[in-house]
């Protein structure tokens, strides 16, 4: 099993770093296969809307975009994390996971996801529905914990004082792993659900 972690704070080592590794320590316990990408520190565009990967199956823009598109397409499971910015995530990673999402080809069903919002104080719950809106509409299986999965600090390492942050963390992660396991069992058995012929609509007066 291996799961992609991406860090959407400008900081390698700030408070959502802490809630990264939270996780990552049962994720070693449970013997899971882990890859850190740090993005919030990338001079990262956003999606220009002009369609070239639906034609090539990779983004025109050759970053960190592409490059971390096949550790997606191979990952059982995606934590995206993110610091609290105006009340949303952090714009690089936004527009990184806007150019990620659109730009892959490959199916993500029931891939298993997670996302993670780190604050000062206020903001959290709205960036939270802001990030699981990606797996949402991807298949994916989404991954809950004890309470919403929030981690509260200011300067960097405060995080580590939140217990109930860290404790949603730990939790956040064991869930992660139970529902990737029982995936895997369920597609040998069963498969995966089955699926129709897209239909897209548009709505104009």
């Amino acid at each position: 099993m291996n799961i992609l972690m991406i860090n959407g704070s400008p900081h390698a080592d700030g408070n959502t770093a802490v809630a990264l590794k939270e996780m990552k320590k049962i994720f070693d316990a449970e013997k899971v296969e882990t890859t850190l990408i740090q993005v919030g520190n990338k001079a990262i565009r956003g999606c220009a809307g002009c369609g070239s990967c639906h034609k090539t199956g990779r983004c025109a823009f050759d970053d960190e975009v592409n490059q971390a598109a096949s550790l997606f397409e191979k990952a059982d499971g995606l934590v995206i994390a993110s610091p609290v910015y105006y009340a949303s995530a952090n714009g690089t990673l936004v527009s990184f996971l806007d150019r990620l999402f659109s730009s892959t080809p490959f199916d993500k069903t029931m891939k298993v996801g997670a996302t993670v919002a780190v604050a000062r104080r206020g903001g959290c719950t709205a960036t939270f529905d802001q990030l699981n809106k990606y797996l949402t509409i991807s298949g994916m299986a989404v991954a809950s914990s004890q309470y919403w999965n929030i981690i509260h600090g200011r300067v960097p390492g405060e995080a580590s004082q939140d217990e109930e942050g860290l404790q949603t963390m730990r939790t956040l992660a064991r869930n992660m792993v139970f529902l990737i396991k029982s995936i895997s069992l369920g597609k040998e058995k069963y498969g995966l659900p089955e699926s129709e012929t897209r239909i897209r609509t548009n709505f104009i007066r």
